[in-house]
């Protein structure tokens, strides 16, 4: 292993791990305590929404591990060092930007519903006819997986999507400090996709890894030929992330199937770059990678374009449920040791609510727990 950790060597040597915190996932202690948990466990990339709050959430979880990575002598995979932090953006209608909406109020009285129980984000809740509080999507832990939409009996679930707006790019990379870019596009938006970067070009060598993610279809390849065109010369590193099946991880294991499949598909048309499989990838989806010959084999030579190898994997949903147990015990504990303890309110003061402590590394053995189920993960792609 080398002495030096950095996360662009592990495209080179074919076993890259990227957490996907979801582009409209913005539940900060979540994305917070998941780039903590993640990081100490060896992920080379943290995607998260092109949200300064979100950014600056990651950034603060990096700062943590670094601590603990110097306390604790936890030299991760290949070395000491931290992963890139990646905001992803889009050109135009994508399910990855989008938030799920209705009115609770119109919901008949008698409806079981079916949206909160599939609802993997656990977004989707009903407290008004116990009490009188919050019923409706909780948007800040929407990620727009679209599982609600086809349930709903009375189809009263509909979506909210946004585009990335230009403006709001310079301030990524300059202030908030993002290292990489990923762009969300489709077949047929090359328009889109041209406005978009022409955006992004003025501060490109600022970044240190671009990726392009677009599912499949008619024209694919063709298409993504053309994106390089307008992209080109580019200065950094460029990853072409397959989305086969997009957020499906956690459904069940025949969905990485989409995901290998796809891959394989952009891999042989030989487009310069990397291959980084996303969209449906699971705990399955590394053996699978393996059966089929498509990872990294030793002898190979690196220095010969284009690249014959899938260089990595990328988690959202599944990497987010996998440890959404610890997550939910961990808020659960600092809510009840908020609750226990007593606030002075001034005399004819409003109630103070206490806030929560949410901050994983405040319960060690919860952080010891997330970080070996983490890297359970990580292991799979870095110990091939």
């Amino acid at each position: 292993m080398p002495e030096h950790y950095h996360p662009l060597n592990s495209l080179k040597d074919g076993h890259w791990f990227k957490l996907i915190c979801g582009a409209s996932f913005q539940h900060l202690p979540a994305v917070r305590n998941l780039t903590l948990a993640y990081t100490l466990a060896g992920a080379d990339c943290i995607d998260v929404a092109a949200d300064p709050a979100a950014v600056a959430a990651a950034k603060e979880a990096l700062q943590v591990a670094s601590e603990l990575q110097a306390k604790t002598q936890n030299r991760r995979f290949g070395g000491t060092g931290l992963p890139l932090l990646m905001v992803s953006l889009n050109d135009g209608e994508d399910p990855h930007f989008r938030k799920a909406e209705f009115n609770p109020a119109d919901c008949p009285a008698d409806c079981w519903r079916p949206c909160e129980k599939i609802c993997p984000a656990e977004a989707i809740v009903f407290q008004g006819a116990s009490g009188g509080g919050f019923s409706g999507v909780i948007d800040k832990q929407c990620y727009g997986c679209g599982r609600c939409l086809p349930i709903c009996p009375s189809q009263l679930i509909y979506t909210r999507s946004y585009v990335s707006a230009p403006a709001a790019i310079a301030p990524l990379i300059l202030q908030s400090g993002a290292d990489a870019l990923e762009i969300h596009t489709q077949v047929g938006r090359e328009a889109d996709f041209a406005r978009l970067w022409s955006s992004i070009a003025p501060w490109v060598d600022r970044l240190k890894l671009i990726a392009i993610s677009c599912p499949d279809g008619d024209g694919l390849i063709d298409y993504l030929r053309t994106l390089y065109q307008i992209i080109s010369p580019l200065p950094c590193p460029l990853i072409w992330q397959t989305d086969g099946r997009p957020m499906s991880g956690d459904i069940g294991i025949g969905t990485t199937r989409a995901a290998v499949k796809l891959g394989q598909k952009v891999l042989a048309a030989g487009l310069p770059g990397y291959v980084q499989l996303a969209g449906g990838t699971n705990d399955r989806t590394v053996s699978k990678l393996r059966a089929c010959g498509l990872l990294l084999d030793g002898g190979k030579n690196l220095s010969v374009p284009p690249v014959q190898y899938i260089a990595g994997v990328a988690y959202g949903s599944y990497a987010r449920v996998l440890l959404s147990p610890i997550l939910e015990q961990l808020e659960t504990m600092q809510t009840d040791r908020a609750c226990a303890v007593p606030v002075a309110v001034p005399c004819g003061a409003a109630e103070v609510q206490t806030p929560r402590l949410t901050q994983l590394e405040a319960v060690p053995e919860l952080l010891s727990e997330a970080v070996s189920l983490a890297r359970s993960l990580v292991s799979q792609i870095k110990s091939y």
